[in-house]
Order: structure tokens, then sequence, then C-alpha cells
């Protein structure tokens, strides 16, 4: 996947989190408590996607110019953890996107 791509469903995924964001009517839960909100959690999530991926990417430009003391096997991992980590954020994305339209056809 390109970098383009990369920030193409982190910008997607960002404004899925804001709209989530909107302040929705009061309603009694049971059972709800003073947890964080989905959306910070979604947002907490992108941004240690966001992290791992840019750490990757300072390791591989560090290990390339020799100015960085990381093995090639440090490397491989940091770049295999950002991958994964990515493709589990557009695999809960994808779930989202497909949950909301499914809502949003049922008739009412």
């Amino acid at each position: 996947m390109s970098q383009l791509e990369i920030t193409k469903v982190l910008t997607q995924m960002r404004a899925l989190a804001s709209q989530l964001e909107a302040p929705v009517a009061p309603t009694a839960v049971p059972g709800a408590g003073n947890g964080p909100q989905f959306s910070e959690v979604l947002n907490r999530a992108l941004d240690s996607v966001s992290g791992q991926q840019q750490a990757a990417n300072t390791l591989v430009k560090n290990f390339e110019l020799g100015t960085g003391d990381a093995s090639i096997a440090e490397v491989m991992v940091a770049v295999q953890k950002a991958s994964l980590s990515f493709e589990a954020v557009t695999q809960v994305r994808n779930r989202l996107v497909e949950a909301y339209r499914d809502i949003m056809n049922m008739p009412i």
C-alpha cells in the first residue's frame, strides 16, 4: 500500500470519528458508565497506528542511511507491526461503514 493510500484511509477514518462526536440526544442506558467515548477510543487507535507507521518509517530511513543502530530484524518487525495495525484499523473501518450503511437502509 502506498503512503498516499494510507493517508487517504486515515483521513476517512478521522472524518468518520468526527461524525461520531456529534451530540446525541441523552438517553438512559442501563449500565452506561462514565467510560471513554467511542470516538475517543477510535482517535487513540488512529493516533497509535499513525505513530507506529512513523516510527517504522524512521527506522527504515535510519537503516538505509546507516545512521541508526537498529538491525534488519528490528526494522522488519517494526514495519510488519505497522502494516498489521493498519490492516486491522482498515478492517474496523470497513465494518463500521458496512454497519452504518445497513442501519441507514433499514425501513422505518
